[in-house]
């Protein structure tokens, strides 16, 4: 089983439904994150394309970082990552959350 665990798929299903492979992800010196970059990376950990210490590594990013990302793509959708709707879709959540 341990064995298993060790193979990654070719390609994943990306966010607008494309095939992703490692060579289609975004540089690794990227340094202007618009939403679909940051939702492809998710979306690449989430489908076992690349690890989540991987994909930190990789990009220069926090675990925090990646796990703000992972927590707005799963809330809201690839809309959550907008950096300038964070406030919106997080008092959105938080409302949800008490009904």
């Amino acid at each position: 089983m341990i064995e298993n665990q060790k193979i990654k798929p070719a390609q994943v299903v990306g966010p607008l439904g494309e095939p992703l492979t490692l060579d289609s992800l975004p540089p690794a010196d990227t340094t202007r994150w618009v939403v679909r970059r940051k939702a492809e990376v998710v979306a690449a950990v989430n489908g076992g394309l690349l690890s989540v210490d991987e994909a930190c590594s990789r990009y220069n990013l926090t675990l925090e970082e990646f796990a703000g990302w992972q927590r707005a793509v799963d809330r809201s959708g690839m809309h959550g990552l907008r950096v300038t709707r964070i406030q919106y879709y997080k008092s959105l959540y938080e409302r949800q959350q008490k009904y």
